[in-house]
Order: structure tokens, then C-alpha cells, then sequence
């Protein structure tokens, strides 16, 4: 169990690493190359769609293949998308790559791995260690996904002592995103063969006993994404340089700190849920967060912004790694699997046409209402998840009520 938990940690944060620069890199890179903030955002949609697609490709059939040889050929077409991306210029071929390959426009992972790597720790996961496993695997996305955001000011360092242009620079980083790719194959062919075991009951049982349950909080989840894709790190990242002229180099510093603070309220997300609840670590958290969100268009100096954003980033992923916990305690054991894939489709799907909207949106004014809207439907969905399901307990929690209930009686 511990080795097939490490090598998706690891997995999880070398992919981490290349989302964390890709998702600066990609709006400065579509810019060098003349293209419009609306062409931005119709790229990154792209990604999101494409990212969806493959989801739910992989929700019907990767049970029948494996969850080993499924992570293995995602690595694979990482590599590809990389190698693709360094050496496309033209923006329809660039639209192509980016709905079948595996970039990651936003801070957070949304890609096709993310629910094959929740389905494999959900099987070797007991109900006690779940939260507590889920938080570890967010921390190390979000601590090596702002090592990343660091690694987005190499393209100017470079371009500077190599006397080349940015844009060939801007094309390096791609190279590195497939040679990343390339070391998360290698990790997973790690993965012991029982994880393609395709005798094991629990990849193969189709949503029943949950179905409703999963149906309405993938519902909920794809409002709470909808909302998240108006604001993914590139089109956050594209909102700053035009509002702030900030350079690639303060935009990757920024989203370290930014990825540090959400790294860290992993940690206090696990102790959070023990003590007050999945649903309530997942709502009390996210509200002020999005307040914090809605006011940041508002301050016009770059300070009160950039505050403003680090007070987000240490509440706003709290509720990370306790839904994903949440998801599977409500469900069967052998209903993970499915409930992983129709929760995370659906997601992938609403977060899909947001960033096309952004750009819209920048396109019209500057002002940021893209940074409004996101937070405002974030405490809607937050209110919404507080009022179906706060009474809906996953068993642990029931039995600790249960358990102090009694030892309250007994004194």
C-alpha cells in the first residue's frame, strides 16, 4: 500500500511541476505569437474540453484496461503535447494540441489523471487515513506546482543571456513539460500489476446504490468549476499582466507564494474536517475566500491585490482534499471508481467554456468581472452544498457523533 501511494505522490507532483509553469507560460507564449485575449481563452477552453473528453473516455473504458497502462498512456500523450506544443505556430493546429493533449491551464489539476490517481488511492485507503491521504496528495501539487510558478521567469532569464527571442524561450518550457511527462511514465510503470487486476469487483461496478448522490454533487461541483474556470491561473495570470503589467518573472513569484498557502491549508484541512466535518471544513472555508475574490477588481493598487490573493489562496483549497474524501465515504466501496470519473467529467465539462467567457469579458474592459462572477457563484454554490448535505455524514463522522453521544450519556 505505502509504495503505490508514493509513486502517485510523486507522480502527482512532477505533473504538478509542468502545470505550474505551463499555466503562466501559455497566455505569455499565445501573446508572443500575436494572438488576441479572447484567442487565449478559447485555447485554454480548449484544454479543459479536451481534458473532459478524455475524462469520460477514460470513465468507460479504463476499467476494462487497467488503472496502470490507463496513467501510463496519459504520460504518454503528455510527452506528445509538449513536443507538439514547442514546434506549433499556427493557431488552429495550436487549438487542436491543446483539446487533445494534456496542458493544464489552471493552478489546480483537472487533467485526465487526476480521477485515475483518486481511483487508485481510494482502493488502498482505509476510511480513517482517507482525508489525511487526499490532503498529502493536494500538498504536494500545490507545493510543486508553485515551484513551478517559479520556473515561469526562466524564459526571460533565458532569452536575455542567450541574446534569442522570448517566444523561442517560451518554447523551451514545453520541451521541459514533455521530459516531465516523460519522468511520470517512468513513475508509474512503478505501480504494481494488481492495479490492472481486471478481476477486482470494484472497477467494474457501475453507479447503483450512490447514483443519486454522486448525480448531485457532480451537479454542485460543476457549478463550483464553472466558476473556477473564469479565474484558472492563465487567464488570472493574463487579467494581472493587463491590469498590472506585471512581468513573467513577478507573476511566478506571486503564484509560488500563492501555491505555498495553499500547500500549507492542506495540512489544516485534515484536522479542520476531524473536528467540525467534511461539508462544514468545505463551505466555512470557501466563503470568505471568494469574498476576498470579489473585491480584489475593486483595489486599485497592485499591493492590495496581490494581499488579497494570498488570503484566497490560504482558505480557497481547503475544500480540495476534503471533497474528494467527502466523495468517496458517501459512496460504496465498489462505486469509488465510477463516482471518481462522474464527478470529475462533469467539472471538466463546466470549467471548459469559462475561460473563453473570461476573455470575452477582459476583451470588453479590464476592470475584472470575471474575478466578480466567479466569487459570487462560489458562495451560491457553497450555501447550496451547506443546505443538501450537512446532514449527509460519511460513516466515520456518524460513528465519532455516535461515539461521543455515548460517552456524554455514560457521564
Amino acid at each position: 500500500m505505502g509504495s503505490i501511494v508514493s509513486v502517485v505522490l510523486a507522480a502527482r507532483g512532477t505533473r504538478a511541476l509542468g502545470d505550474g509553469f505551463v499555466s503562466l507560460t501559455l497566455p505569455l507564449y499565445l501573446l508572443a505569437l500575436g494572438y488576441t485575449p479572447l484567442q487565449v481563452g478559447v485555447v485554454s477552453a480548449a484544454t479543459l474540453l479536451g481534458s473532459a473528453a478524455l475524462s469520460l473516455i477514460v470513465g468507460m473504458y479504463a476499467t476494462r484496461i487497467g488503472y496502470r497502462r490507463a496513467l501510463l498512456g496519459a504520460a504518454l500523450l503528455m510527452i506528445a503535447t509538449g513536443i507538439a506544443f514547442s514546434g506549433v505556430r499556427d493557431f488552429w493546429p495550436l487549438l487542436i494540441v491543446a483539446f487533445v493533449g494534456t496542458l493544464n491551464p489552471s493552478s489546480g489539476d483537472v487533467s485526465v489523471f487526476l480521477p485515475l490517481e483518486h481511483a487508485v488511492l481510494s482502493d488502498v485507503m482505509i476510511a480513517e487515513r482517507r482525508t489525511s491521504t487526499f490532503a498529502r496528495y493536494s500538498l504536494v501539487g500545490a507545493v510543486c506546482g508553485a515551484v513551478g510558478a517559479l520556473l515561469a521567469g526562466v524564459p526571460r532569464l533565458a532569452a536575455d543571456a542567450l541574446h534569442v527571442q522570448s517566444r523561442v524561450a517560451l518554447q523551451g518550457m514545453f520541451v521541459l513539460y514533455a521530459a516531465l511527462g516523460f519522468a511520470a511514465w517512468l513513475l508509474y510503470r512503478r505501480l504494481p500489476a494488481r492495479v490492472d487486476d481486471p478481476a477486482s469487483d470494484t472497477r467494474h461496478a457501475p453507479l447503483r446504490e450512490s447514483r443519486r448522490i454522486v448525480l448531485t454533487l457532480a451537479a454542485l461541483f460543476s457549478v463550483d468549476a464553472f466558476a473556477g474556470g473564469l479565474i484558472v491561473q492563465s487567464m488570472l495570470s493574463l487579467w494581472l499582466v493587463q491590469r498590472f503589467a506585471l512581468t513573467a518573472a513577478e507573476l511566478g513569484m506571486l503564484f509560488f507564494g500563492t501555491g505555498l498557502l495553499a500547500g500549507a491549508s492542506y495540512l489544516v484541512a485534515a484536522p479542520l474536517a476531524r473536528r467540525f466535518g467534511l461539508v462544514n471544513t468545505m463551505v466555512f472555508t470557501h466563503i470568505p475566500s471568494s469574498v476576498a475574490l470579489m473585491a480584489i477588481p475593486f483595489s486599485g493598487d497592485v499591493n492590495i491585490a496581490v494581499a488579497l490573493l494570498l488570503v484566497r489562496s490560504a482558505l480557497s483549497q481547503m475544500d480540495v482534499p476534503t471533497r474528494s474524501s467527502y466523495v468517496m465515504a458517501v459512496v460504496t466501496p465498489p462505486e469509488r471508481p465510477a463516482a471518481a470519473s462522474a464527478t470529475a467529467v462533469p467539472r471538466s465539462l463546466a470549467a471548459a467554456g469559462s475561460p473563453l467567457l473570461t476573455g470575452y469579458l477582459l476583451a470588453l474592459s479590464p476592470f475584472g468581472w470575471p474575478l466578480v462572477l466567479a466569487g459570487a457563484m462560489k458562495i451560491a454554490y457553497d450555501l447550496t452544498l451547506l443546505a443538501l448535505f450537512r446532514r449527509v455524514r460519511p460513516p466515520e463522522e456518524a460513528e465519532r457523533a455516535s461515539s461521543q453521544g455515548c460517552a456524554k450519556g455514560i457521564g
